[in-house]
């Protein structure tokens, strides 16, 4: 019968075992880089081709101009005409809104009570054709709001292309 030697030592199984595992994991980690670069290589290669085609082909279509849009120059402010409403019910403001738009140079600066006087914020409106210059007058006069002109009769403007109703604030 046969009888296997004993080692004069007990031989440490759980160390060998876990440093061939973490051999075993360090050589998967290597295969998978290698792997992955030999599969990106084509990849890459083929994304590098299709941008020069697309690039290529972008570049053959004829470039569309679009025209501009026509813009007029600002009309002076002496040429414009601006009714100013009073809509906050205190009395004097709208008159002193319209001495005020006349020193900064505005043309016939009027001053009328508004239909109400519980405007919460004041406001600039507008005729068509007008918004850039009513844009410029908010900006004078302070004002954040700027509309085009509705529920407001031409006949009841006076000649006026710009209205600065007076509110709260």
């Amino acid at each position: 019968m046969e009888h296997a030697d004993r080692l004069p030592n007990a031989f440490p199984w759980r160390t060998a075992t876990v440093v061939v595992g973490v051999v075993a994991a360090v050589e998967l980690v290597a295969l998978i880089g290698i792997g992955a670069t030999r599969l990106a290589a084509p990849l890459r290669a083929h994304a590098k081709a299709a941008a020069v085609q697309v690039h290529h082909a972008a570049a053959s279509q004829p470039v569309r101009h679009v025209a501009a849009v026509p813009t007029h120059p600002l009309r002076l402010r002496s040429a414009l005409s601006v009714l100013v409403l009073n809509g906050n019910g205190i009395n004097g403001a709208a008159g002193a809104e319209a001495g005020t738009l006349q020193t900064l140079g505005y043309g016939a600066a009027r001053s009328e009570d508004a239909p109400r006087h519980d405007y919460a914020r004041s406001m600039v409106l507008y005729v068509p054709g007008y918004d850039t210059e009513a844009r410029r007058l908010a900006r004078d006069a302070g004002v954040r709001m700027v509309a085009p002109l509705d529920g407001i009769r031409r006949a009841s403007l006076k000649g006026s292309t710009l209205v600065v109703v007076l509110g709260g604030s």
